[in-house]
C-alpha cells in the first residue's frame, strides 16, 4: 500500500530527500521538469546515504566515493558501485507524493 511520504512543494528541485516508508530508506528526487524518482537510498557499494548526495543529469551521486545511480534504473553509471538500486513506483495524488516500498519498478 502507497504512503504519503510529503507534499509535492516539500521537495526541492534537483535534490534528494531521505524519507522511510515501512523501515525502508528511499531517497525522492524531484528533477527540473518536475518528474519524480525513488530509489533505494543505500549505496550498493558502502551503507552511505545517497540522499546526501548530488543529484545531475537524471543520476544521483554518492557523496563519499562517488558512484552515480540513474534515477530511472538504479543502475550504477560509475566505480566503485556495481551493484544496483531499487526503483520505486512514485504517485502523484491531488499534490502529495505516495511511495509503495513493495512495489518496485521491473528495468
Amino acid at each position: 500500500m502507497a504512503t504519503k511520504v510529503c507534499s509535492f512543494d516539500e521537495l526541492a528541485v534537483n535534490q534528494a530527500k531521505r524519507v522511510v516508508v515501512d523501515g525502508v530508506p528511499i531517497a525522492l528526487v524531484r528533477d527540473a521538469s518536475d518528474e519524480l524518482f525513488a530509489i533505494g537510498d543505500v549505496c550498493t557499494h558502502g551503507d552511505i546515504s545517497l540522499s546526501e548526495g548530488f543529484v545531475e543529469d537524471g543520476n544521483l551521486e554518492c557523496w563519499a566515493h562517488g558512484s552515480q545511480f540513474s534515477l530511472t534504473t538504479g543502475k550504477p553509471l560509475t566505480l566503485p558501485a556495481y551493484e544496483p538500486v531499487p526503483v520505486y513506483t512514485v504517485e502523484l495524488i491531488d499534490g502529495d507524493i505516495y511511495i509503495d516500498p513493495t512495489a518496485t519498478k521491473e528495468i
